[in-house]
């Protein structure tokens, strides 16, 4: 690798960054506000995508921000490592913002100059974490990220908000601390907490008792906001929050910022050699796997959407966690392919459900029979965004797990394999049932669980006809509102757009909390007319970079960039 001084990376971030600015100052002007925001969304992509093809020929941009203390520098690199996080991120931030147009001004929502500043923060953050250069760096802007991020979660106001929000705060900045008194110990036993491909050297010389405590230090800090199992449960709780807060949370940003924390530890602190003659990848494969199958349980007894998917999430961040463990070259890269994987079929996923409340108010999976006639592109993207979850051809969840599979094998850790294909099998248990719902039954004569019976999924009347549904209570898209917490009109409207540009939408799913109207769904057909093309356009390009990355995995870049990284980290060519 060769190192080159350059503004880009330093620029990339600075450009989210300053965004706030503009947004801040066009709260009278929504159309010139969201304007700024996809104008630094594609400026801080282009300036992100124009480094790639440096990174894959070996060539790393290095931006120098100033010493911290003395020793202590603030430095950016954009490595293949770094850019395979700043380039979803960016991506994704583009196709969010469009997204957040529409559902912002669908539900008109209040404090949406609030929302679009502190979105456009929240990822500045994300790339500072992208492109750190060292420990120090890396743990100011994880900090960042989450005073970002604070905001969001806690947008509705509520009593349930502000508690998710708290929580949030608790475990974040907890494992924030870890990451702190981790990267003091590397520092004190190496003299350097600069990211090294393949580990830094001083490391194999420190006492491995204090190099374990260093490592799981760092981990667990890093596994907060990566969701292990048992530092997960603020997740589904920031749920709460309005669905591409959900996305930013689930896809882009947090959890990933996480998950690029342990990589780099795994990677370019410990190295992959000295991690396994410390005898910690094992450990740490057998918390990923169990998180992976514990978590997609929990998935199938939730029966709000944006729940199901949050343990989802929990579930599928360990996929990458036990590649990375593993420390077999092949498991490696599908653990790090499974990053941008998980980042398009998710949000595809969060977006789907976001559409649906915003047209609907429908979030409950036992309420939705039928709504494939209602919104049959929105469902078929979550049909192919969830097959891709479980690992069907043609959609990029299989190349990573196919990667991941021949990784343990070769490892030597079969038991790995199973667990991976036992999760594949949850995976539909818990999908299935929704896109079964939407396209195959009918909103009078409904069996909500087609394939899971109660109690693992749902609740006990929405799979039996004869039981009266209880009358729901007023609901966000993050689930049932708790006492106290209410919606009021300068909160969530319940009554439809405002905005012009939040498209047609009529009374016939409006008056009513969830559920089919009286008469039925409305059939709206093949052509776009199920919502706004602000929505449906993100769902689409989503879904379609999902498939992208199915097919031709390495044309879409990311696993080029993976082969470069694992080469550079192992010595092996994969």
């Amino acid at each position: 690798m060769t190192d080159v001084a350059s503004l880009r990376p330093a620029l990339a971030v600075a450009i989210a960054a300053v965004a706030v600015v503009p947004i801040l100052a066009s709260a009278r002007r929504p159309n010139v506000r969201e304007g700024w925001t996809v104008l630094a969304a594609v400026s801080a992509f282009a300036v992100v995508a124009s480094m790639l093809p440096a990174a894959i020929s070996g060539t790393t941009y290095v931006s120098s921000l100033g010493t911290l203390v003395d020793g202590v520098e603030l430095s950016l690199q954009a490595d293949p490592l770094g850019l395979l996080f700043g380039t979803v991120a960016s991506l994704l931030w583009l196709i969010t913002s469009f997204y957040s147009v529409g559902y912002m001004r669908g539900l008109s929502e209040h404090a949406q100059t609030r929302y679009f500043a502190a979105f456009a923060a929240s990822v500045a953050a994300a790339l500072g974490v992208a492109f750190a250069a060292n420990l120090v760096t890396i743990f100011v802007f994880y900090e960042l990220l989450t005073v970002a991020t604070y905001p969001l979660v806690t947008h509705d106001e509520t009593a349930e908000a502000r508690a998710a929000g708290r929580k949030y705060l608790a475990y974040t900045f907890g494992g924030g601390v870890a990451v702190l008194a981790g990267t003091v110990l590397v520092a004190t036993m190496t003299g350097t907490t600069a990211f090294t491909p393949g580990g830094i050297a001083g490391l194999a010389e420190a006492d491995p008792l204090l190099a374990r405590a260093a490592f799981v230090l760092l981990v667990s800090g890093f596994g907060v906001k990566a969701a292990l199992m048992p530092l997960h449960s603020w997740l589904p709780d920031a749920m709460v929050a309005p669905t591409p807060v959900s996305g930013l949370l689930h896809a882009v940003a947090v959890v990933k910022s996480g998950i690029f924390g342990i990589a780099r530890v795994l990677l370019d602190v410990f190295g992959v050699d000295l991690t396994g003659s410390l005898g910690m990848g094992l450990p740490l494969a057998v918390v990923a796997a169990a998180t992976l199958l514990i978590a997609s349980v929990i998935a199938l007894r939730q029966d709000n959407l944006k729940r199901r998917l949050a343990y989802s999430t929990v579930s599928q961040l360990s996929y990458i966690v036990l590649g990375l463990a593993i420390l077999d070259p092949t498991a490696v890269v599908g653990g790090l392919l499974h990053i941008p994987a998980h980042a398009f079929m998710k949000l595809t996923l969060f977006f789907t459900a976001g559409a649906i409340h915003v047209e609907t108010h429908t979030d409950d999976i036992s309420e939705m029979a039928g709504i494939g006639k209602r919104m049959p592109l929105t469902m078929l993207a979550f049909g192919v965004a969830a097959a891709g979850m479980a690992g069907i051809p043609l959609v990029a969840g299989f190349v990573s797990k196919w990667y991941l599979l021949i990784g343990s094998v070769s490892a030597g850790q079969s038991v790995f394999a199973v667990v991976l294909l036992l999760s594949g099998v949850l995976n539909i248990a818990y999908f299935w049932p929704v896109f079964y719902q939407a396209f195959f039954e009918s909103e009078d004569a409904a069996d909500a669980k087609p394939l899971i019976e109660f109690p693992l999924g749902g609740e006990e009347w929405s799979i039996r006809p004869e039981t009266t549904a209880p009358e729901p209570d007023p609901v966000t898209d993050g689930g049932p509102a708790t006492e106290g917490s209410g919606t009021s009109s300068d909160r969530r409207s319940d009554g439809g757009p405002t905005s012009e540009a939040s498209g047609d939408h009529d009374d016939h799913d409006h008056h009513h909390h969830g559920g089919p109207p009286a008469d039925g769904w409305e059939r709206r057909g093949w052509r776009g007319g199920e919502s706004t093309w602000f929505m449906l356009g993100p769902i689409l390009a989503a879904m379609t970079g999902a498939v992208v990355l199915g097919v031709i995995p390495r044309t879409a870049v990311f696993l080029r960039l993976i082969e470069v990284i694992v080469a550079a980290a192992t010595g092996v060519s994969v």
